[in-house]
């Protein structure tokens, strides 16, 4: 079994990383850690995307820090672009049995407005999206 742990940038969500180590050790699954800079096009973003990589890489560093504390190996990755697209695509290279994602941290009028990656994951992931709200 593999596990793919999407981490938000910018956000700390730890429960996330327990329910990952939870499961990764009943079933004896390996995980991969991706996040996504979110940055489509860096000429209109508001920062240079190195900001948003940096942000990236520490959600990556941090959940695969935790998980290694709770015993349990993983790989992280940081890519660029649109979070649904990317990580649907690093699921599929990674065979992934299951997408763990993160509630929307969004307040409701927002995740109405702009979206929720969690809820356009549960609509287009060709694999099963196991969503982790905080306990």
């Amino acid at each position: 079994m593999h596990i793919v742990l999407a981490a938000k940038p910018e956000a700390d969500q730890p429960w996330i990383t327990e329910a990952v180590a939870r499961l990764a050790k009943q079933t004896g699954a390996t995980v991969s850690v991706v996040a996504v800079d979110e940055v489509e096009l860096e000429r209109f973003s508001a920062a240079p995307r190195s900001v948003f990589v940096r942000g990236a890489q520490e959600a990556v560093d941090t959940a695969v820090r935790r998980l290694a504390d709770a015993g349990v190996e993983s790989q992280g990755t940081v890519l660029p672009g649109r979070p649904l697209d990317r990580i649907v695509e690093f699921a599929a290279q990674r065979q992934a049995d299951v997408i763990v994602v993160g509630a929307s941290t969004r307040p409701a009028v927002a995740e109405r407005l702009l979206g929720s990656v969690p809820l356009q994951l549960i609509e287009k992931a060709s694999r099963p999206v196991l969503v982790v709200t905080r306990p």
